[in-house]
C-alpha cells in the first residue's frame, strides 16, 4: 500500500496495512544523530507518508528581512509582518518578539491590510506543481499547506494585542482573522485554477498551552471558529479531507472542532494533557487522530518506557482505523539516534493491522 492509499484510507477509517506515520525533528537533532552514524540512507527506513505542496501564509512585507541589532548569540530583525523579531544565531528556539508594526485599529486600516491584499498571492503554483509531481511520484499523500487565522492574527498584532482586542474591539479582531482566511482562500483557489489537485489540507496554528486555549471556549466559538469553519468548508466543498495542527491543551474545544468539519487533529501535544487513550473512545468515530507519542518519554532513552508510550497509544488509536503516527511535537536532540530507531521498530512492531 503506498502512503497515499494508507493516509487516504485512515482518514476514512477503513482497513490498511499499517498506519500511516511522518515526524519532525530539531535541526539540532539531526546534527546529533549524524555523529551517531545515521545518514542520509538510513532516516529513510523511517519513513513519511506525506508531501506538503504549498504554504499559504499572508504577510504585509514578503521577503522584508532588515537586521536591526545583533550579537554574538542573537540577532534582532524587522520581519515580514513588519515586527521585530529576536532569534538565536547558532541554535534552533523560540522567537523573542520585542515589538510589533501593528499595533492598533489605525495601523490595520490603514497601512497593514491594504498591505496583504496588494502583497497576494503567497504561494506561487510553480513552485507547489513541482512538489505535488515530488509527491506523487513517491506515492505520497499530498496537500494544501496554510496558517490559520488565529496564529495568522497574533503573528500580525502579537498575543496580547489580539486577546485584548477580542473583548474590547471584537469586530476589528474579527476582521483580522476574516481577511487572513480570505487571502489563504484566494491561494487555495489559485492553485485549483492551475490544476493541483491535492489529496487534502492541512492548516496549522497553535492556539493553546498546556492549561488551555488562548482565549475562553465561547470567545472561540463566537469570534475565530466562524473562519475555522470557512477553512475546512473549503476542504469538503473541494472533496477534500481537513486536517487541523494546534500544540497545547484543546479539550475543552474538541466538540467545536468537530462542529467545524476538522476530520483529524495533529499533534495531540502529550505534555499539554492531550492523550488518544482518552479521545479515541469518545471521538473515534468523527476525529481522526494524528501524534501524540510523547518526546519527553523518547528523550529518557529508557526503552522499556518508550515500548509501553508507543504500544499503549497506538493501540488506542488503531482500535478506531483513524490513526497516524507522529511525535507529540518535534523530536528534540536529547534523544539519541539509537533511541529514534528504536521508536520506530515499536511502531512497526505495534502498528501493523496484518
Amino acid at each position: 500500500m503506498s502512503g497515499r492509499e494508507r493516509f487516504n484510507r485512515m482518514l476514512r477509517r477503513e482497513a490498511q496495512d499499517c498506519i500511516p506515520r511522518g515526524d519532525s525533528h530539531w535541526d539540532e537533532t539531526i546534527t546529533r544523530w549524524r555523529s551517531e552514524g545515521m545518514t542520509d540512507a538510513a532516516l529513510e527506513f523511517i519513513g513519511y507518508d506525506f508531501q506538503p505542496t504549498m504554504w499559504s501564509e499572508p504577510r504585509p512585507f514578503p521577503g522584508q528581512d532588515m537586521t536591526v541589532a545583533e550579537d554574538e548569540f542573537t540577532r534582532t530583525f524587522r520581519d515580514q509582518y513588519d515586527n521585530l523579531t529576536k532569534y538565536w544565531k547558532h541554535k534552533s528556539g523560540t522567537p523573542e518578539h520585542t515589538g510589533f508594526g501593528c499595533q492598533t485599529r489605525e495601523d490595520w486600516y490603514k497601512v497593514y491590510k491594504p498591505k496583504l491584499l496588494e502583497a497576494w498571492p503567497f504561494a506561487d503554483p510553480t513552485v507547489c506543481r513541482d512538489y505535488w509531481t515530488l509527491g506523487r511520484r513517491n506515492g505520497r499523500w499530498t496537500f494544501h499547506c496554510a496558517l490559520e487565522t488565529f496564529e495568522l492574527a497574533r503573528r500580525q498584532v502579537g498575543d496580547e494585542t489580539f486577546l485584548i482586542a477580542l473583548i474590547d474591539d471584537p469586530e476589528w479582531a474579527v476582521d483580522i482573522s476574516q481577511t487572513m482566511t480570505d487571502l489563504v482562500l484566494k491561494d487555495f483557489d489559485n492553485l485549483v485554477r492551475h490544476g493541483i489537485d491535492t489529496d487534502g489540507v492541512w492548516i496549522f496554528g497553535d492556539m493553546a498551552y498546556r492549561r488551555g486555549p488562548f482565549c475562553s471556549p465561547a470567545m472561540y466559538r463566537k469570534y475565530v471558529w466562524p473562519d475555522h469553519k470557512r477553512l475546512a468548508d473549503w476542504a469538503h466543498e473541494h472533496n477534500l479531507p481537513f486536517i487541523f495542527h494546534t500544540d497545547g491543551d484543546v479539550n475543552s474545544i474538541l466538540p467545536d472542532y468537530i462542529d467545524a468539519g476538522f476530520d483529524c487533529l495533529q499533534p495531540l501535544e502529550a505534555k499539554a494533557g492531550m492523550d488518544v487513550r482518552e479521545m479515541a473512545p469518545k471521538y473515534g468515530k468523527r476525529l481522526a487522530m494524528f501524534g501524540n507519542i510523547d518526546v519527553m518519554v523518547m528523550a529518557t532513552n529508557d526503552k522499556e518506557r518508550i515500548e509501553e508510550e508507543v504500544r499503549s497509544k497506538l493501540e488506542a488509536g488503531m482500535a478506531t482505523l483513524g490513526y497516524a503516527y507522529h511525535s507529540d511535537h518535534s523530536v528534540p536532540p536529547t534523544v539519541s539516534w539509537d533511541t529514534y530507531r528504536f521508536v520506530i521498530e515499536m511502531v512497526d512492531k505495534y502498528g501493523n493491522y496484518d
